[in-house]
């Protein structure tokens, strides 16, 4: 049974967006096509959504390593496909989280897709810190190669994917291509939770943007492979504060957010002005007053 909170307005006044944040599981026992299947009937049931936002590779199932090459899809396969209709469907942009991707050369890639509300895909972005640690995603997928800042229901909108969450060249980076709002589809793991809130807290904070997260949830693999996600999927506004949160079951978490709120925190708390470029930082002479060491 998927749960569903909402703490959000009947109506959404002009300048609210009302996203949907859908923390979902991907059982072994489950294929994908009936994953699909399931996750756009659960779509399906929330009219009035902005943007919907799925987690990391949850069609697929992040730790299903083994099945990677069978399961990769090119970006005209079934969960793209899906995310269209629910799109022209609804009315809605859908962010599908992301895919193992079959790339023209035969390569794999962690493909996070943005798909407008007319249904047409209006960001894609492929994962550029692939994880090496105790996963073979690093060996599997290649890396990104490209970052881009597309037009959203919550201003200029960029995606990053899971482990991106811990490098903050990225972002400083899509901050500086004008990002209002993020999306981090992940699959995130239980034992690092507290890792996965606070660097959600601290990416909006240093670039006073919109962060949604949405990470997977359930255990996935058997025996001592098995890993448990952790939930707690999130919105988090421009000042760091935590708009709403999952817990760690299946859930839809639907949001009322304010556009013209990173605007807000810009003004009074002009930081973004003062900070330098990655070029200007990179640039800076060592300390000439420091003594040598004898």
């Amino acid at each position: 049974m998927t749960a569903t909170k909402t703490p959000a307005s009947p109506a959404s006044p002009a300048g609210i967006r009302r996203i949907a944040l859908v923390q979902v599981a991907s059982p072994d026992s489950e294929t994908p096509a009936e994953r699909i299947e399931r996750v756009e009937q659960l779509l399906r049931q929330h009219e009035g959504i902005d943007m919907f936002v799925l987690p990391e590779l949850w069609s697929a199932g992040y730790f299903a390593f083994d099945s990677y090459e069978a399961r990769a899809e090119t970006l005209d396969g079934p969960t793209v496909a899906m995310a269209r209709r629910v799109a022209r469907d609804l009315g809605s942009a859908v962010h599908l989280g992301s895919l193992v991707e079959r790339r023209v050369d035969g390569t794999l890639s962690n493909t996070a897709v943005l798909v407008d509300a007319g249904g047409r895909i209006a960001q894609v972005y492929r994962k550029i810190h692939v994880f090496g640690y105790r996963s073979l995603e690093s060996q599997l997928l290649r890396p990104g190669a490209s970052l881009s800042v597309v037009p959203g229901p919550l201003g200029q909108t960029a995606s990053t994917t899971c482990y991106d969450l811990r490098f903050p060249g990225l972002w400083q980076e899509l901050s500086a291509r004008g990002a209002e709002a993020v999306v981090v589809p992940a699959a995130w793991p239980a034992a690092r939770r507290e890792h996965w809130r606070l660097l959600t807290q601290a990416r909006a904070v240093e670039h006073q943007l919109w962060v949604l997260a949405c990470n997977a949830c359930g255990t996935q693999g058997e025996g001592e492979a098995a890993v448990t996600l952790g939930g707690f999927s999130r919105v988090v506004d421009p000042s760091g504060r935590i708009v709403a949160e999952c817990g760690d079951g299946e859930e839809v978490l639907v949001v009322d957010v304010d556009a013209a709120r990173v605007a807000e925190v810009r003004s009074e708390f002009p930081v973004i002005a003062d900070r330098l470029s990655a070029e200007a930082y990179a640039a800076l002479s060592p300390d000439p007053s420091a003594e040598p060491r004898g």
